[in-house]
């Protein structure tokens, strides 16, 4: 058993050292692992951290100048849509009046041609007509007369022929 004691201690001692260089591997890990973290650390210090001191700096003095711009577009906004409401308004009234001029162009011409249509019949009954009948009767009465004269030529170009014959 006093072996089998021995054997257990060696055991354990192996167990230890190998446990001891272990940690000393991990230890030494560690070191290497930090110093890149340090030197990380120290490039962010130096990098990084300016740039974002200078963005701070820069949001800080532009923050004002921005919201100035935003509320300008709201302004501007509001103008536009005030002046093309009202530009609306006035294009609507526009048409409005250009329709009712119309409509009363459309009444006016077509009150005119029906009074010149009143005028022209009126015209015919009163002028044209009229003056058909007298002229019709007038061409009758030439007509007579010249029938009548024309029978009194006849007679008279027929009695100085019987004359001339007695001669």
């Amino acid at each position: 058993m006093e072996n089998l004691l021995t054997v257990f201690i060696a055991v354990t001692a192996l167990a230890v050292v190998i446990q001891a260089a272990i940690l000393a591997g991990m230890y030494y890990a560690m070191r290497k692992t930090s110093a890149k973290v340090e030197s990380l650390a120290e490039e962010v210090k130096t990098k990084v951290l300016p740039t974002a001191e200078l963005a701070h700096s820069m949001m800080t003095e532009l923050r004002p100048k921005i919201e100035n711009i935003v509320d300008n577009v709201s302004t501007s906004t509001t103008v536009l849509r005030t002046q093309m409401e009202r530009a609306d308004a006035t294009l609507t009234d526009i048409m409005d009046r250009t329709r009712l001029q119309v409509i009363r162009a459309d009444e006016f011409v077509n009150s005119t041609m029906d009074k010149l249509e009143e005028t022209r019949e009126a015209v015919q009954r009163t002028v044209v007509s009229p003056v058909r009948h007298i002229s019709g009767l007038m061409h009758g009465v030439t007509a007579g007369v010249e029938a009548f004269f024309a029978r009194r030529r006849a007679r008279a170009s027929v009695n100085p022929a019987q004359d001339e014959m007695f001669i």
